[in-house]
């Protein structure tokens, strides 16, 4: 779990700036980080809001293990985690000022209810700074990977929940029913991260979810998927590393 913790943290460095950017945690804010996985963001807010607290949710008691291994590690000691489902998690009424999440949005069985719930743990007047992917078409990591692996299949369901909330429209709506106001989004494009070299980067995706929907929706032999695989990050080899383009929103609003 180490190693899949790093991976994460590792393959989205470059949009961790920018988040923050758009969080603006103040020294005296109570932070909730939705789908917080090992920690990372969790303790970037928690070292800012230094007379605040910052609260970490997943759903993965071993991401948060390491979470708590981390934090102990830094030194912290306004942090904490909590194991739970933001869907329907029973967190103390209006009691946070800001709520963030890399990432951690968009996987809900019933995002309004989800969304709901979450306005219903922010003060009034507070704020939200979410990263979500845009769509498949503008995410060459999942779109090309997919093909690579299955060429010609159809996009499978599971392999289209990253992308859910990738429509303005569709996010705002959902944004404006829970409550929230003047919802806002950024642009970022920033390529993600996944290794310095191509069997780092293999050994990492084929453990990944998205490779192993992709398998299962070919019937050839998983060796020639596997080489296609190779390929791809051989063509996506840079002298920094294997890279791929990806965009984002970072999803802004108010709790009205």
């Amino acid at each position: 779990m180490l190693n899949r913790a790093d991976f994460y943290d590792a393959e989205l460095k470059r949009h961790n700036a920018h988040l923050r950017a758009a969080a603006g945690v103040g020294i005296g804010d109570r932070v909730l980080d939705i789908g917080c996985g090992a920690g990372q963001s969790t303790r970037e807010a928690a070292s800012v809001a230094a007379e605040g607290e910052a609260v970490g949710v997943d759903t993965s008691p071993d991401m948060l293990e390491v979470a708590r291994q981390r934090s102990d590690e830094s030194g912290l000691r306004n942090i904490r985690f909590e194991l739970g489902d933001a869907q329907h998690h029973a967190f103390p009424a209006a009691s946070f000022d800001l709520c963030i999440s890399r990432f951690g949005v968009m996987f809900f069985a019933d995002p309004a209810a989800a969304f709901a719930n979450i306005a219903g743990a922010i003060r009034p007047g507070g704020r939200i700074a979410w990263m979500v992917w845009q769509s498949q078409e503008q995410n060459a990591w999942s779109g090309a990977i997919r093909q690579a692996l299955a060429p010609g299949t159809a996009i499978s369901t599971n392999a289209l929940t990253p992308f859910s909330l990738g429509d303005p429209a569709i996010a705002t709506g959902l944004l404006n029913a829970a409550g929230f106001v003047s919802v806002d989004f950024i642009d970022v494009r920033e390529p993600v991260f996944y290794g310095p070299d191509v069997d780092t980067a293999f050994d990492a995706l084929i453990n990944l979810y998205l490779v192993k929907d992709a398998l299962a929706r070919t019937g050839e032999a998983p060796g020639a998927a596997m080489q296609r695989l190779r390929d791809l990050l051989k063509a996506h080899m840079t002298p920094e590393g294997v890279f791929f383009d990806s965009r984002s929103w970072i999803i802004t609003a108010r709790r009205g």
